[in-house]
C-alpha cells in the first residue's frame, strides 16, 4: 500500500493539510553519513515559486527523528518528518460534492466511503513526494558506496513541445496546464541487478516511478518505438568485453537485469488536474451538471517540480535492487557447492 522495497523498504504517510507529511526508510545500512543539510539541493529542486508552478511555499525543512545518531545512520528506521504550515483548506470545500474532474476526488470517495481528508486532495497529494524525495537522497548515498553512479534527470518536452518554458507560459496564461515528457539517465549501474521475472530491474522501478502522482507511462531505451522497429534495429550489438553496446536501445537492461550500459529512462507526466478554467462537471449533491472554477494554488507544469521525484523514485529502486544484489552475492559466495 504505502510502502515500497524488498530491503530498502520506503513507507510514505500525512496529508496535505494536516500536521505533517514524511517518510520511514527502513533497511538502510549502518554507518552512512546523514545530516539535514544532506536533504537540501534535492529538496530545492522540488519547491515551489518558479514560474509554472503554485505558489503555495513551505519551509520543507526536515526533521530527523530517528535512525541517526552522530551523524550516521544506526541501521534502525529513519523517520524523517515535514511539518505543514502553508495550507489554504477553504479552497477544497466543495470537493466532496463537485469533484474535480481528473483528479482523485471521486475514486478516493468512493474507496473509502467518504471518510478521507479531501483538504488540499489528502494523502493524494503531491505534497506526500516531499518523502520520497528525502528517501531518494538517501538511496543515492547507497548507491555511492556501490558504483561510480551519476544521475542525469531533465524535462525534454512539455505538452508535445521542445519550447518548454514557452509552453507552459501560454498555458498558464491560458489558466490551464501542460503534461510533459521527463528523461533519467543513470551511468555506471554495474550488470547484474534484478530478479527476473516479477522484481525485474524494470519493474522494481516501474513500481517506484508510478508511485509518483501524475504519472501516465514509462518506457525503457527505444521504448513504445520498438514496436514499430524490425529486430535488426532494435538489437544492441556488443563491442567490447565489458558489456558495452554499440547502441542502447535495450535501455541498459537484458532479460530484466541491468547490462552495464547507461540506463535510459523516460516518464510520461499528464497535465494538472487542478486547472483555473472553466470546466463542465457534475454537482453529485443534486445530480446536475455545473460549471466547475477551481480556485486556489495549483501548477501549469507538475513536471517542474515532479521531475526531482521521478529521480528519487529512480535512486530508491536501484537502492533496493543493489541491496538484494549484494544479499544474494554474499549468499552464494559461502554456498561450499558453488561452482568455482
Amino acid at each position: 500500500m504505502n510502502t515500497c522495497g524488498t530491503i530498502f523498504r520506503v513507507s510514505l504517510y500525512g496529508e496535505s493539510h494536516g500536521p505533517a507529511v514524511g517518510v520511514i526508510i527502513d533497511g538502510c545500512p549502518a554507518g552512512i553519513s546523514l545530516s539535514e543539510n544532506d536533504f537540501a539541493a534535492d529538496l530545492a529542486r522540488r519547491k515551489s515559486g518558479a514560474e509554472g508552478t503554485t505558489p503555495r511555499v513551505e519551509s520543507d525543512a526536515p526533521l530527523l527523528l530517528s535512525g541517526v545518531f552522530r551523524g550516521r545512520t544506526t541501521g534502525a528506521p529513519i523517520h524523517i518528518e515535514f511539518r505543514n504550515e502553508n495550507t489554504q483548506s477553504e479552497d477544497y470545500a466543495d470537493f466532496m460534492h463537485i469533484p474535480r474532474p481528473g483528479h482523485a476526488d471521486y475514486s478516493a470517495m468512493m474507496k473509502y466511503a467518504g471518510w478521507h481528508d479531501p483538504r488540499g486532495s489528502g494523502h493524494f497529494s503531491g505534497r506526500i513526494t516531499i518523502g520520497l524525495v528525502a528517501a531518494g537522497v538517501i538511496a543515492k548515498k547507497i548507491l555511492a558506496h556501490c558504483a561510480p553512479i551519476s544521475i542525469d534527470t531533465r524535462i525534454i518536452a512539455a505538452g508535445g513541445s521542445e519550447q518548454i518554458a514557452e509552453t507552459i507560459r501560454a498555458a498558464k496564461e491560458a489558466g490551464d496546464s501542460v503534461g510533459a515528457l521527463v528523461e533519467i539517465r543513470i551511468a555506471g549501474v554495474p550488470a547484474g541487478w534484478g530478479e527476473p521475472f516479477f522484481d525485474a530491474a524494470e519493474s522494481v522501478i516501474a513500481h517506484f516511478i508510478f508511485a509518483v502522482p501524475a504519472v501516465r507511462g514509462i518506457e525503457f531505451g527505444d521504448g513504445f518505438a520498438a514496436a514499430a522497429m524490425k529486430g535488426s534495429e532494435h538489437n544492441d550489438p556488443f563491442i567490447d568485453q565489458n558489456g558495452k553496446t554499440a547502441r542502447n536501445g535495450a535501455g541498459g537492461i537484458n532479460g530484466g537485469i541491468t547490462n552495464g550500459n547507461e540506463l535510459v529512462i523516460r516518464v510520461a507526466v499528464k497535465p494538472a488536474s487542478s486547472i483555473a478554467k472553466p470546466q463542465r462537471t457534475l454537482d453529485f449533491s443534486r445530480n446536475e451538471p455545473t460549471e466547475l472554477e477551481i480556485k486556489g494554488r495549483h501548477d501549469a507544469c507538475i513536471a517542474l517540480r515532479s521531475a526531482v521525484v521521478l529521480e528519487a523514485a529512480a535512486a530508491c529502486a536501484l537502492a533496493d535492487l543493489a541491496l538484494v544484489a549484494r544479499a544474494r552475492k554474499s549468499w552464494e559466495s559461502n554456498i561450499p557447492w558453488r561452482k568455482s
